[in-house]
């Protein structure tokens, strides 16, 4: 398969494990491209992108910025928090006004759910998902994954456990899909009042605790805890928090194997990780940094081929 079967990245439920099995081939050429002295390539020089951030961001905006610049695009950033947005400006009205600057595909992220696929709908442009809300948030996903591939070899049969906050995490929800699709079982462990009513729906197991959890686990992926999102609070104190949910040295030590631990950032050192779990050799977390480039290189660059191939 040399194509995707979609046209926009607006969720890992809408793609196949075919389509993510040529994202990570993709990303493995791209790996080599950003470890060479030169790390530019002239893939996409005819690509004009725009950045839409509606929420902050920095890792993600950052990564996005880095692979449009390696792949030659042309880059156009839009941050709403002083744009016409402001002003009562609709979203598709701000995308259109976008596009007639004649720009090839739209990576957005904004605090509404769905709002990706309602995009997608309206305007004639190429759009990229880069988080909608707490709904889902792909690239992360594939980029965990993918890091999960490159430490493992496979994904396939391995056990991963997603620990801290489900309830408000996209990570979470596109990470579950990504993973069962490639052939991984998912657990998820966290205070009841930060799990999902509907959870079991989705084939997941909850562990309520967390070493159990983690003696099960070959990966574990530590989510933060989203405060950002939370207008009443679901667990009495951080410290608490900590002491049921967070994973410190002493604890990794004391399992009967060796783990891999993941984060997608931003990390609160001390709650979710302590520092040296997050420093250790255990920790993936600068590798998921790397491999984040290369994975958004592959997106974008396999997405721009089929603008180019649809205009043929």
């Amino acid at each position: 398969m040399s194509e995707l079967s979609v046209n926009h990245l607006l969720g890992i439920k809408y793609i196949t494990e075919d389509d993510i099995q040529l994202i990570f081939e993709t990303a493995d050429h791209f790996k080599e491209v950003i470890n060479r002295s030169i790390k530019k390539v002239p893939s996409l020089r005819d690509i004009t992108i725009a950045n839409l951030f509606f929420e902050n961001s920095t890792r993600t905006r950052l990564s996005f910025e880095l692979a449009e610049k390696r792949l030659s695009a042309d880059v156009v950033n839009f941050s709403a928090s002083s744009s016409s947005v402001k002003k009562g400006e609709t979203l598709i009205d701000t995308v259109n006004n976008i596009l007639s600057m004649k720009v090839d595909m739209v990576v957005m992220r904004h605090p509404n759910p769905g709002a990706g696929v309602f995009l997608s709908k309206h305007v004639n442009a190429s759009i990229v998902n880069a988080g909608d809300g707490a709904h889902e948030h792909p690239t992360q996903a594939l980029l965990d994954s993918y890091s999960i591939r490159e430490k493992l070899e496979d994904v396939a049969g391995k056990k991963v456990v997603i620990v801290g906050d489900i309830l408000h995490s996209r990570v979470a929800l596109s990470n579950i899909f990504a993973l069962q699709k490639l052939g991984a079982i998912v657990k998820v462990c966290g205070p009841k009042t930060l799990i999902p009513k509907y959870i079991d729906r989705l084939g997941v197991e909850v562990e309520g605790n967390l070493r159990n959890a983690l003696n099960w686990c070959d990966v574990a992926n530590m989510l933060r805890v989203q405060n950002e999102r939370m207008e009443i609070s679901y667990f009495p104190t951080t410290r608490e928090y900590t002491q049921q949910f967070g994973v410190n040295k002493g604890l990794l030590d004391s399992l009967d194997k060796e783990i891999v631990v993941m984060h997608p950032g931003p990390i609160n050192r001390g709650v979710e990780i302590t520092s040296d779990v997050a420093d250790s050799k255990q920790a993936i977390i600068l590798n998921q940094v790397e491999n984040g480039v290369a994975i958004r290189m592959a997106v974008l660059y396999l997405l721009a081929s089929k603008i180019q191939h649809n205009e043929d």
